[in-house]
């Protein structure tokens, strides 16, 4: 996992480099299907790129977009009403059955289908009418880290030809370098903080909660925390409640918009006695962490992933597991 995530920037830059085509060529379909809506279809860390991808249209396009339950189709035989649409399917192997059937139905329905897949000769891209390959190389690690990263590349660098969009454009050819520099940020004051705690919050807000949904995952099965990731707007309507003295807190905040309110909830948390660590360098009463700041709004919040995932390989050595091989998990899950 620490060797994969080290990749992450090399493999970004291979994707930027080797996609071009692809995204151009998925972008020109997009601007001539000019969908009313999109539908992504995925899993675990693919369903939170699909969520990070959803903010960034949503903001950017001002298209809606939802994520369609696979087991719609694949175990209650219901087929959707999909045209005039686009949909996205994400699946680092393309082998689950389930996604592979949602995407297949979607064609069917008169969406125009994506598939981001690191794996192009796989079922999930026989489906779809667009590929595009991730090409992150082989992930040993159970623990999808650079294969996430790269799909939200991949979904981004779609949006971004589709748009014509020459500030995201910039954006992602500079990623790399601005990864690099997320790989090298300190987290270590967390390790401690987390010593003897099994519960605690990740929140986020917009493309940070996508990446806070990730965090959380990804806590749970390298560490065995129960993490739960929340918007910032959201933990203060009830979960909040158990928030008390020293309960451990992971405020990701990205520089946009919703910087400054993930900023107040992270003080007000703080004020009921957590232990809050941000993103930000706007909080007084949080313990600030630091960041690789991209200078865009959607892209920034791509970075914290990446110094995250360094941090969540730390812990799990730390806590006397071995994040590449989490109990009762694999590699590539097929769901039905």
């Amino acid at each position: 996992m620490r060797q994969e995530v080290e990749e992450i920037p090399a493999a970004i830059a291979r994707l930027l480099a080797e996609g071009r085509d692809d995204f151009a060529r998925g972008g020109k379909a997009l601007r001539e299907r000019d969908p009313v809506a999109i539908v992504t279809i995925a899993r675990g860390s693919s369903d939170h790129a699909s969520s990070f991808l959803k903010y960034a249209i949503e903001l950017l396009a001002g298209v809606p977009v939802a994520s369609v339950g696979p087991s719609i189709v694949s175990i209650y035989g219901r087929e959707l009403k999909l045209g005039g649409t686009a949909a996205i399917a994400i699946s680092q192997s393309g082998k689950s059955p389930d996604i592979v059937s949602m995407t297949q139905a979607a064609r069917r329905s008169g969406a125009l289908t994506f598939a981001l897949t690191n794996t192009p000769d796989s079922p999930l891209a026989a489906a779809a009418d667009q590929t595009i390959a991730l090409r992150s190389g082989e992930e040993k690690s159970v623990a999808a880290t650079k294969t996430f990263v790269a799909s939200v590349v991949a979904g981004l660098g779609l949006i971004g030809n589709w748009l014509e969009d020459k500030a995201l454009l910039a954006a992602l050819d500079s990623l790399p370098q601005v990864l690099g520099q997320a790989v090298g940020c300190d987290w270590s004051p967390l390790l401690g903080a987390l010593d003897g705690h099994q519960s605690m919050y990740v929140l986020g807000r917009g493309p940070a909660l996508a990446i806070a949904s990730e965090a959380a995952l990804k806590f749970k099965e390298t560490c065995g925390i129960h993490a739960e990731a929340y918007s910032a707007a959201e933990v203060i309507h009830g979960p909040a409640r158990i928030v008390e003295h020293h309960f451990p807190v992971l405020a990701l905040a990205a520089r946009d918009a919703a910087e400054t309110s993930v900023v107040e909830v992270a003080g007000r948390l703080a004020g009921q006695g957590a232990r809050v660590f941000i993103t930000s360098a706007n909080s007084d009463t949080a313990e600030r962490l630091p960041f690789a700041a991209s200078g865009h709004p959607i892209t920034d919040a791509l970075a914290l992933v990446v110094s995250f995932y360094g941090l969540v390989e730390a812990l799990s050595r730390r806590r006397g597991f071995d994040p590449d091989r989490p109990p009762h998990l694999k590699k590539v899950t097929e769901t039905i």
